[in-house]
């Protein structure tokens, strides 16, 4: 099954330089990186990122990601993923450009 985190570009270009990430700042300031499955992506998108067009939308393996992935009631009481130790680079899937269009995200094939 595969999760996904959005990245602002300059965060998504720290990772890539560093070969790891403790995520974004509401990641530090919460103390686990926040993913979403794939029900909940456009939603996060709409929420957290209405207004930013230079994003990268990530996805990662969640069984790749072991015992420090847990899942946990979140917004509207649904389960989220919550990684609490670094991502590493060479556990990403792969990576797309969300770009933001006049409706909201253009996400890319076969995300939902």
């Amino acid at each position: 099954m595969l999760i996904y985190k959005i990245f602002r570009r300059p965060e998504w270009d720290a990772f890539r330089a560093a070969g790891q990430t403790v995520g974004a700042p509401v990641d530090l300031a919460d103390g686990f990186i926040h993913f979403s499955a794939s029900p909940q992506l456009a939603e996060t998108a709409a929420k957290y990122f209405a207004d930013i067009s230079d994003l990268v939308l990530v996805a990662c393996d969640a069984d790749r990601l072991g015992e420090s992935l847990k899942w946990e009631p979140s917004r509207g009481g649904a389960l989220f993923p919550h990684l609490y130790r670094n991502l590493r680079l060479d556990e990403v899937v792969w990576d797309k450009s969300l770009p933001l269009g006049a409706t909201g995200h253009i996400f890319p094939e076969g995300v939902f």
